[in-house]
């Protein structure tokens, strides 16, 4: 079987690709008829969990953004 690829897409979306199933939260499987989907991660889809580019407007910042920053200001402080 194919590995499926999860991409952490920059203050984006998941991206998932190759054979998955995606379960709701009550263990319902949520069919998907597309080899590849993005999940949410900015929670003001209207389409959850599923994207739909909502990211681009509310100044969605991804968890990688903050860490890269925190890493620089401590370079510059010459603190570690």
């Amino acid at each position: 079987m194919p590995d499926v690829k999860i991409s952490i897409r920059r203050n984006g979306s998941l991206h998932v690709e190759g054979p998955f199933t995606l379960i709701d939260s009550n263990g319902q499987e949520i069919p998907i008829n597309k080899p590849a989907i993005s999940l949410c991660r900015c929670g003001h889809s209207n389409n959850k969990p599923f994207c739909d580019g909502s990211h681009k407007t509310c100044d969605f910042q991804g968890a990688e953004a903050h860490i890269l920053a925190a890493e620089a200001a401590a370079a510059g402080s010459g603190a570690q």
